[in-house]
C-alpha cells in the first residue's frame, strides 16, 4: 500500500505555532508533510483562502478531505507515539468545551496578529 501523507498548514511567523511544529516535526512519523501558509501560492484554487488558514489550523488528508481546528490538531499529533493522549478532546463529552477553548484561542491570536493585515503577501 503507497503511503498516505495527510498536509498540515501552519503560520510559520507565529512563535507559539513555530514551536509545536518544530515539536511536531521531531515526534511524527514520516507520514505529516507540513506547509507554511505564508509560502503557499495564493492562486491555488484547492486551498481555503489565506484568512480562513490563518483563523483556524487546516489539515488535508491523504485523501483531499480538509479537517479544521482542533479535530486537525488531534489529526496532526495521531501522527506521533503521543496523539492518543489528545483523542479524548474529540469525545461527546469533552468536545465542546475543547472547542470552544480552541476557538477562542484562535479568534484571539487573529485579532492580534492579523485582524488590520491580512491580504496578500
Amino acid at each position: 500500500m503507497p503511503p498516505r501523507y495527510d498536509t498540515l498548514f501552519y503560520d510559520g511567523r507565529c512563535p507559539l505555532c513555530a514551536k509545536e511544529i518544530r515539536t511536531l516535526r521531531k515526534l511524527q512519523r514520516g507520514d505529516l508533510i507540513f506547509a507554511d501558509i505564508h509560502e503557499q501560492n495564493a492562486q491555488n484554487a484547492q486551498l481555503p483562502t489565506r484568512e480562513e488558514l490563518l483563523k483556524r489550523l487546516h489539515l488535508m488528508t491523504w485523501n483531499g478531505e480538509w479537517v479544521i481546528g482542533l479535530p486537525a490538531n488531534v489529526r496532526a499529533w495521531s501522527h506521533t507515539p503521543f496523539g492518543w493522549l489528545l483523542k479524548p478532546l474529540l469525545w461527546p463529552v469533552l468536545y465542546p468545551l475543547a472547542k470552544r477553548v480552541y476557538e477562542t484561542w484562535a479568534d484571539r491570536r487573529f485579532e492580534k496578529k492579523y485582524a488590520c493585515s491580512v491580504g496578500p503577501s
